[in-house]
């Protein structure tokens, strides 16, 4: 699954502003609007908002 479609399901999920994450995960607001734009973000960046995602997940769960 493309990372932008596992972000809009986490944003979905967790009700996250979209320029929260982009701070929270890479330390940029914008990177979720940039990816909706086609932006291609490298390996790191993009294992660094993965991370975030899991870690969100398993901080938060039930």
């Amino acid at each position: 699954m493309p990372l932008l479609r596992k972000i809009e399901i986490f944003l979905n999920e967790t009700d996250m502003p979209w320029t929260k994450f982009g701070r929270l995960s890479v330390r940029d607001p914008r990177f979720v609007a940039d990816l909706r734009n086609g932006r291609q973000p490298g390996e790191a960046v993009s294992n660094k908002a993965e991370h975030f995602m899991n870690m969100w997940r398993a901080d938060h769960a039930g």
